[in-house]
């Protein structure tokens, strides 16, 4: 059992006497066939009532999910002994609740929850967490912060990165040209030139797929955001890796997922524990980078490929392969999509880590029938791709001088790689392997020094960082960090990080 208080000030007669007070309610565990209410909590206003405050018990374990479409509530006789209230107070609660469209009677059943539901609280579905070091809101962080802000926890580069001379011959081209692209929606699949270079483009990793088999989206997050509606119902498990892209947790939480994560080694997920989160958990989904892995840097290798493809088709797992830094490597890795023939292997991308951030444009490359069905769930939900977006990212590619700026920008990374993880081996933190391309240092800490507590010393000091814990649940990733190279050239990062350190050890 378990004692509840309820503020308010009324005045109501209890056990014969009349009192303005905060009132207790005591709690049990509701009747046979109706949903559990043992831990709810149950609040009103100052000023309230008790039907109040049944009514916001009931609505807000519907806002977060606690109780979903479909939930029988406890009797009326049931919930009134258990909160020690009137039959009438529960009566009239449930029938306000009715009238809001929040739940329905059932004559001669009960009462059910509705759909659809309110927005869901992202940060109320999952454990409480410490905003300084929440996932969503170091991107939020990194995204409104001024130029005066260092950021080398962000995922994305600077913008003199970026190829900014074909961005505006592209820009100009569009300007000039047919007023369509300016204006029209674009087709359900996508602009068809870009889908017809990207399907050249995959060939050259071995990815044979038509045109249309490639679907254009807003972003690679979308496109994982579309793969999740389309395959997952709540409750569904899902393995990722451990650590991993921190947003692939955010966006399962989003859609009632259940997350089991497989350690990550230098050649890929660890097979062994993989093998038996399949046997364990029976999941739905794999979601992973083949190439260059985020946060790690590390890269898949063939025989660990071979034998992930394996296990998927015994035990019918789906693998959504994120590849989006494919434009970083110097030497292509094993792809999962062109070993399988995309039969269970979804292959998805996009271009704002390459072309430009502010650019959305992504895609997905799948099944036919998936497809199929993929485009009719984009048309409900976003109706179109941006057409503009995906005219500026065809322009953009077939330019001649995007090859020769990513030979630039490759030499350029892997010259910031090594100079930023010397200066960082300088203050103690050791990179967890040097990756083969890419912008990620994941890098270890030294003894005794928290990630988190590092991450919040350094926003005070105008820096974003990326600590290890929202890449990973683990104990041992408040012992790491990741460092995005190209985000890490000002001395007083290193500056700042090292008294950070020595003040917290």
């Amino acid at each position: 059992m378990r004692t509840l208080l309820l503020p308010h000030a009324v005045s109501e007669s209890l056990s014969g006497q009349t009192r303005d007070s905060a009132v207790q309610f005591v709690q049990t565990v509701m009747v046979r066939g109706a949903v559990r209410m043992d831990d709810l909590s149950v609040t009103s206003a100052v000023g309230g009532t008790r039907i109040e405050g049944v009514m916001a018990a009931i609505s807000d374990r519907i806002a977060t999910r606690s109780l979903m479409p479909g939930a029988r509530l406890p009797s009326v006789r049931s919930f009134a002994r258990t909160m020690q209230v009137s039959v009438s107070t529960v009566v009239e609660a449930y029938e306000r609740l009715a009238a809001e469209g929040v739940i329905r009677s059932r004559p001669g059943s009960g009462f059910y929850v509705c759909g659809p539901l309110p927005p869901l609280l992202l940060s109320e579905a999952g454990a409480s967490s410490d905003r300084n070091v929440d996932p969503l809101w170091i991107s939020r962080q990194s995204l409104e912060v001024g130029d005066d802000v260092l950021k080398p926890g962000c995922g994305w580069l600077p913008p003199s990165w970026f190829p900014q001379a074909a961005l505006r011959r592209a820009m100009r081209t569009l300007a000039r040209g047919d007023m369509g692209a300016l204006a029209n929606y674009g087709t359900p699949l996508g602009l068809p030139p870009l889908r017809q270079l990207l399907a050249r483009r995959l060939a050259e990793h071995g990815i044979t797929v038509p045109p249309d088999q490639i679907l254009l989206t807003e972003s690679g997050t979308q496109a994982i955001d579309l793969l999740c509606r389309f395959l997952l119902e709540p409750g569904d498990t899902v393995l990722v890796d451990d650590p991993c892209y921190f947003n692939f947790h955010a966006l399962l939480r989003a859609h009632r997922a259940n997350v089991v994560t497989v350690p990550f080694t230098p050649n890929g997920p660890d097979v062994e524990l993989f093998g038996k989160a399949l046997e364990r958990h029976k999941p739905r989904l794999y979601i992973t980078n083949s190439a260059i892995h985020n946060p790690t840097g590390a890269v898949l290798s063939p025989v660990t490929a071979h034998r992930l493809l394996k296990l998927a088709d015994a035990s019918g797992l789906i693998i959504i392969e994120d590849d989006i830094f494919a434009d970083f490597e110097d030497v292509p890795a094993p792809r999962l999509a062109a070993y399988d023939g995309l039969d269970r292997v979804i292959h998805i991308g996009s271009f704002s880590k390459t072309l430009s951030a502010s650019v959305r444009c992504g895609f997905i490359a799948a099944r036919r029938d998936w497809i199929d069905g993929l485009v009719d769930l984009k048309v409900a939900s976003s109706f179109s791709c941006g057409q503009l977006s995906a005219e500026l990212v065809y322009l953009s590619l077939k330019d001649g001088s995007y090859r020769k700026h990513m030979e630039a920008l490759r030499a350029r990374l892997a010259r910031t790689m090594g100079e930023v993880a010397a200066r960082l081996e300088a203050i103690g933190i050791v990179p967890w392997l040097k990756p083969q391309a890419g912008m990620f240092l994941w890098c270890r800490l030294p003894e005794c020094v928290n990630a988190a507590d590092v991450a919040r010393a350094c926003l005070a000091e105008g820096i974003i960082l990326a600590p290890g814990n929202v890449f990973s649940m683990a104990e041992e990733a408040g012992s790491f960090m990741r460092f995005n190279v190209a985000q890490s050239t000002d001395a007083r990062i290193f500056g700042v990080l090292e008294a950070s350190m020595r003040r917290l050890r």
